[in-house]
């Protein structure tokens, strides 16, 4: 900045000072904790039980995910999670209420105004902090708050279980990854809307249309966790456009029918739903990070982060006109992982 410029923001901040007067710190209002030694005792009651509702809340989460296992149902895992959820969700909701009413009730509330400096503190900056820092405890009572104290530690070291239970009980179970090469797709499962499972022939698509499909299964096979759990993996969109905008190579010309063409939901970026069609261009938009796929041209990527083109499913009619799968995805869904070459 040169000293003309210097000079006139010099004087810009001389004449705001002039204008306006410094209003200084509002009169200092003491709090019943401050004046009632009895409200005091009550404020640290208060926290402390706050803290308590937390460990509560932790030992409550531990036993619920060992006593309430998801069964294979829909409400079995609404359940578990249901109970988790509300007992993880006292663990923290103790331990927020409680900070924030011991810093309203019990830390000092001294209004304090420090004058800007350089970022790099000087020695006695340094040693007058941390005597702040020090004056702020003997001012919170710690040490004389034995209850107060012991609940509040205790309600932090313990709610790290709520996270690390699970993690450590999740060690040595199901890391076959070969179960990603695959899905519950098979040669002649009719191809099915999504949520209604109601079988579609191809004369039902018109030209343009999105359709959202899952694999045909019974009630009793939908209602089940392993079914719901597969179904996530074999999402697929439908659409249906004019044969000759269809760019396929040698190999794909008899996956498709009549211009229908199904590939996988699941984006290869990061496995977010791919659902977004611009019927003009025939691009299909992840909402997620943008990931861009071209439907006539084997859903190769056009735009945004995903290194890979959607999977195809494979598909034909059957004798009644209901489309069905040839097979399963031509390769596995989803984002890449440490088994896989791309």
């Amino acid at each position: 900045m040169s000293e003309q410029n210097k000079s006139h923001v010099d004087s810009g901040v001389d004449l705001l000072a002039d204008r306006f007067v410094d209003p200084g710190l509002p009169e200092h209002k003491e709090r019943m904790s401050d004046k009632d030694p009895k409200a005091a005792k009550r404020a640290e009651l208060q926290v402390s039980i706050l803290f308590l509702i937390s460990i509560i809340g932790t030992i409550a989460s531990i036993v619920v995910f060992f006593a309430i296992r998801p069964e294979g149902t829909t409400e079995s895992v609404r359940n578990a999670n249901l109970a988790l959820g509300l007992s993880i969700g006292f663990a923290l909701l103790g331990i927020g209420t409680a900070a924030v009413h011991w810093a309203k009730a019990l830390m000092s509330d001294h209004e304090v105004v420090d004058e800007r400096h350089p970022l790099e503190s000087t020695p006695e900056d340094r040693e007058a902090a941390v005597a702040e820092l020090t004056q702020g405890v003997k001012d919170a009572n710690i040490e004389r708050r034995t209850v107060l104290k012991g609940t509040m530690i205790t309600a932090l070291a313990l709610f790290p279980l709520t996270i690390a239970v699970p993690l450590v009980s999740s060690v040595g179970g199901d890391w076959d990854v070969s179960k990603f090469r695959h899905t519950i797709w098979k040669r002649g499962t009719r191809l099915t809307t999504d949520p209604n499972g109601r079988p579609l022939k191809a004369s039902d698509v018109t030209l343009g249309s999105v359709v959202h499909i899952i694999p045909e299964a019974t009630e009793e096979e939908r209602s089940s966790h392993h079914w719901i759990t597969e179904k996530a993996k074999a999402v697929v969109l439908l659409v249906r456009l004019d044969p000759k905008d269809l760019k396929e190579t040698e190999e794909r010309k008899s996956w498709s029918y009549d211009g229908i063409v199904a590939y996988s939901k699941i984006c290869t970026h990061v496995g977010c739903p791919v659902a977004l069609y611009e019927q003009q261009t025939h691009h299909l938009l992840c909402p997620c990070h943008q990931s861009t796929f071209d439907v006539a041209d084997g859903a190769k990527v056009v735009f945004g982060p995903a290194k890979r083109a959607l999977p195809q499913l494979p598909i034909t009619v059957d004798d009644e006109g209901y489309l069905i799968a040839q097979d399963d995805f031509n390769e596995p869904i989803g984002p890449s992982y440490w088994e896989r070459l791309k």
